[in-house]
């Protein structure tokens, strides 16, 4: 009688064997199969460390498959925070989406259909910045705020000076700091005024024939108060250097309801030369860098070697249009959401989940722009408190859900989260709650 073999190799699946099963064959045509073999090969080896049952070698790799191709996962944003850098700040709304589907194939991005010629990158996605800050001479678009500073510091500034206020040598999330951006393109620094007072005097003593440019910085993300002075724009205009306002957030014009942010426009119209702000934070589209000014200067900076280097692709000039050009994009919608409505529609979920007997609570909460935009500004919210222990499984539910501990409790803030979702944020909470 033959000796009964225990090698768990002979227990393993075959991989075209497990490769055939049909949930594994769709999700092959959804993400690759590569991807796909890859989990497989997994979960054969749990199989030989005697850590998975050889049936359940299919189930094993399915579950450990990424939900989409590209590994980022869709999150709902129960957080409060509306421009939240973690969570990829502002969410695109369903046009920018739809463009950037439309622009996934080949387009006339540098062709004019009419003649068969070549024609200006991205001119439509410029033509509609332009218009939307008509004060602006020129546009362009680099891949993101920190690129619009470095190719300005390169192109007016390199081998020359920078004149900066101490008060705005800041520094960013991660430990970016915008000097070491400055210097790194061979510009100089020179430093202006004390901490919490800068005046026009010491600009003016400070431009000479080494300048460059003046840079005013929008602190965004810190507010000093006190006894402070920061000259406006309008008071340096006598200044022989172009003044270049780096308001950061990406407010193109006034908000009422964000009295204190600087915007593009009103920038402009005070005298700055060069404007630098950011797509994805309060205009509520797609990374980007936006420069506007005067024309001969943006034109400088478009024609400038490194520009080529920072230059945005062609899925970001069709959100960027779709976003200038579209409906209210969902940071407007979520910056302006009524709180009245949102406790209502907060109370329902409460009710529905208190009635499943979820220890839940409705809870007034303060709202924030984030992003670096408005800080210290709050928006009235209302959110659900739910036990603090509820935070970890619902941030690996599907969809995740992702909220804020607050005084031991999980707050989860409906203003960021699409009302077509309410459903899917009750059903997370009740599979924890099921345990």
């Amino acid at each position: 009688m033959g000796e009964v073999t225990t090698d768990p190799r002979r227990r393993v699946p075959r991989t075209d064997a497990v490769l055939a099963d049909a949930r594994l064959r769709a999700a092959a045509a959804r993400i690759g199969r590569p991807a796909v073999k890859a989990a497989v090969v997994r979960a054969q080896d749990r199989v030989r460390a005697g850590d998975l049952d050889p049936a359940a070698v299919a189930d094993a790799a399915l579950a450990a498959l990424p939900d989409t191709p590209g590994g980022l996962r869709p999150v709902l944003n129960a957080t409060g925070v509306v421009l939240h850098t973690n969570l990829g700040r502002a969410a695109l709304s369903e046009a920018a989406r739809a463009a950037v589907a439309d622009a996934a194939g080949h387009t006339d991005v540098e062709m004019d259909l009419d003649t068969g010629r070549r024609a200006r990158r991205g001119r439509t996605a410029l033509a509609a910045l332009a218009a939307a800050v008509p004060g602006a001479g020129g546009v362009h678009v680099v891949n993101n705020g920190a690129a619009a500073l470095a190719l300005t510091a390169t192109a007016l500034a390199a081998g020359r000076e920078i004149v900066l206020s101490r008060g705005e040598m800041v520094e960013i999330g991660d430990g970016f700091r915008l000097p070491d951006l400055l210097a790194s393109t061979g510009a100089r620094l020179r430093e202006v005024g004390t901490t919490n007072r800068t005046t026009v005097d010491d600009y003016a003593a400070a431009v000479g024939p080494e300048t460059g440019f003046v840079l005013r910085v929008h602190p965004s993300n810190f507010v000093i108060r006190g006894f402070t002075h920061t000259p406006d724009l309008a008071e340096l205009r006598g200044l022989s250097v172009p003044v270049v306002a780096d308001i950061g957030s990406g407010l193109l014009a006034p908000d009422p309801l964000l009295p204190g942010e600087p915007d593009a426009a009103g920038a402009l119209h005070a005298g700055a030369a060069l404007v630098i702000a950011s797509g994805d934070k309060l205009l509520g589209g797609p990374q980007a860098g936006l420069l506007l000014g005067e024309r001969a200067l943006v034109e400088r900076l478009r024609r400038h070697p490194l520009a080529r280097a920072l230059r945005v692709d062609k899925l970001t000039l069709a959100a960027l249009q779709a976003t200038l050009t579209g409906p209210p994009t969902p940071t407007w919608q979520a910056l302006h959401a009524d709180p009245q409505a949102l406790r209502e529609r907060t109370g329902r979920l409460r009710d529905t989940l208190a009635a499943a007997g979820v220890d839940v609570d409705l809870v007034a909460s303060a709202a924030v722009v984030g992003g670096g935009g408005a800080p210290e500004q709050e928006l009235p919210s209302w959110a659900l408190a739910l036990p603090e222990a509820y935070a970890a499984p619902l941030r690996r539910a599907a969809p995740p859900v992702v909220g804020r501990v607050v005084h031991g409790r999980l707050r989860l803030d409906l203003r960021c989260v699409p009302v077509t979702a309410d459903a899917a944020v009750v059903d997370a909470v009740l599979a924890v709650a099921g345990g």
